[in-house]
């Protein structure tokens, strides 16, 4: 008999238009695998996603900039195909918080963690996030909101140069406007300058204390906080190579035991009341030694396969156990997994697996799933190959003066316009006019 209620089937939402969002793929596997029905509404042209066996149905995503109430008569619509009550799960942070915001109206169609309203639109935002960690007296970066270009300037030279400039809400960050959801900024003058740009980007300018990165210092903690409050599932991993290099999503992690890491995880979640999927990124500060909360994710991270235990269970699974009121089978971790993204991580996953005891996954490659690793290689090649006809007509229109540096994007996902705050806004994720592999979606 199987663990899961197979009766149910998956919705799985994401507006982030990148094709090459893993964690997509990794939920239509790690569910279809158990039985489970699994339906994706999401943009899936040219993506490997759509080759996977184990997807029942592609639906048509909300259009671009897409409203959270227009996201709604989207599922809606999904729910009317599907014809029955399916669990529900976000994959990037604008769905999350969308999902939070019309929650009432999805109830009769969709299962939902029992989440306090407002919650997961809170721990998204950068700003409001940085206040709760000085309210539970969680380490965060030190982070002013300036409330003028003046102040921007000043503040960035109290903080110290190079300081991490972030919009509060980076799924608001229009694309086409050369904004990036994350840049590191080395002059007062530059703190300024961007600060006069957040109308356009539709949300406040945090500026924040940088913490370099180094070996051993970038974590993540992914789980799922059950009915009851309890932390099931996921665990610490270590970030052993990130894209792009020192910042931004998970190439290659390493499930590694970290006891001050998960403590502090799950006295977050505790202390927040907070019910779902997790992913929770962490810096040690080299001086103090201390991890600092630099973001909450409430939705799964990309990577979120390499927390697969020994009894299969990870944590899209564990949500849907719960939701549909059955055990979580109570397996053990495997310390020392890894998980690698080929496309950004090509020689890692050429290197023999070992044998280890955590093992190994890849992001694309399965033998029980094969057309997606075959499809990955061919789209990603002309993905590259237009990503780099655009860089080189942008470099031929410019003019000869020297350009500013292009922003380095940490995260992003798509903007909905009609849930845009001006620079009243409250916080993660923007993008390019072109799909871009660099956002995470975690990651």
């Amino acid at each position: 008999m199987s663990l899961f209620d197979t009766r149910v089937p998956a919705v799985v939402l994401r507006t982030d238009r990148n094709p090459f969002h893993h964690g997509t793929l990794g939920a239509v596997r790690s569910l279809g695998r158990a039985g489970v029905d699994v339906h994706v509404v999401a943009d899936c042209a040219g993506s490997p996603v759509r080759a996977s066996r184990y997807l029942s149905e592609l639906h048509t995503p909300p259009p671009p900039g897409a409203s959270s109430a227009e996201i709604a008569v989207t599922l809606r619509r999904v729910a009317a195909r599907v014809a029955r009550p399916a669990v529900l799960i976000p994959m990037d942070d604008a769905c999350a918080v969308a999902v939070g915001r019309v929650r009432a109206e999805l109830a009769h169609s969709f299962l939902l963690p029992d989440q306090p309203d407002g919650l997961a639109e809170r721990v998204a935002d950068k700003a409001e996030l940085a206040a709760a960690c000085a309210s539970l007296d969680v380490p965060h970066p030190e982070t002013v909101v300036p409330d003028g270009a003046a102040e921007a300037a000043r503040a960035a030279w109290r903080l110290g140069l190079p300081v991490v400039a972030k919009w509060s809400r980076p799924w608001l960050v229009p694309p086409g406007g050369g904004l990036r959801s994350t840049v590191l900024v080395r002059s007062a003058r530059e703190a300024g300058e961007l600060y006069g740009r957040a109308e356009e980007a539709g949300s406040r300018l945090l500026l924040q204390a940088f913490l370099p990165p180094g070996p051993d210092r970038d974590w993540f903690f992914h789980g799922y906080a059950d009915r009851t409050g309890a932390v099931r599932a996921g665990g610490p991993g270590r970030k052993t190579r990130a894209r792009p290099r020192g910042a931004g999503l998970t190439a290659v992690g390493r499930w590694t035991p970290n006891p001050e890491v998960r403590a502090l995880a799950e006295r977050v979640v505790a202390e927040l009341g907070y019910r779902g999927v997790l992913d929770l990124d962490f810096r040690r500060c080299g001086t103090t030694g201390r991890y600092h909360l630099l973001d909450f994710n409430p939705r799964p991270g990309a990577q979120f396969r390499l927390f697969a235990d020994t009894a299969g269970l990870d944590v899209v699974r564990a949500l849907h156990l719960d939701l549909t009121h059955r055990p979580l089978p109570q397996g053990a971790p495997r310390p020392g997994r890894a998980f690698v993204v080929e496309n950004y991580a090509p020689l890692s996953a050429l290197r023999p697996a070992g044998v280890g005891r955590g093992g190994r996954e890849l992001a694309w490659h399965a033998r029980d799933d094969r057309a997606p690793g075959r499809a990955l290689w061919a789209l990603w090649g002309r993905h590259v190959s237009a990503r780099l006809r655009d860089r080189v007509h942008r470099a031929d229109a410019r003019p000869d003066a020297a350009a500013p540096a292009r922003a380095r994007v940490v995260r992003q996902a798509s903007a909905p316009a009609a849930d845009r705050t001006g620079t009243s806004g409250r916080p993660e994720e923007g993008h390019a006019d072109r799909p871009d592999p660099d956002r995470a979606g975690r990651h």
